[in-house]
């Protein structure tokens, strides 16, 4: 599923380099992040975690914006966005 519009603001947000880290206990594959990062820089791997389920993975690290949505919409808190410098705004 492709978004019919990306935030506003996204190009702003781009502010700094940032890192997507997924905690692979929590997730549970239900792939909002995947489906919902505006320049589709997480993908599902065939990657598994304890219980089964499959994880997503960062496939180009250039194309994260750092915006966190993906850490919004996360139903069990399972990824997390750090910027780059180690600060969190959160």
């Amino acid at each position: 599923m492709k978004l019919w519009r990306k935030p506003f603001d996204h190009e702003a947000k781009a502010v700094r380099p940032s890192k997507v880290v997924i905690n692979r206990e929590r997730c549970k594959g239900c792939e909002y992040c995947v489906e919902f990062c505006p320049t589709g820089a997480l993908v599902m791997s065939d990657e598994m975690n304890a219980k089964g389920y499959l994880l997503p993975k960062v496939a180009d690290e250039e194309k994260c914006l750092g915006c966190g949505l993906c850490e919004v919409i996360c139903p069990d808190f399972g990824i997390f966005v750090i910027p780059q410098d180690g600060s969190r705004t959160t």
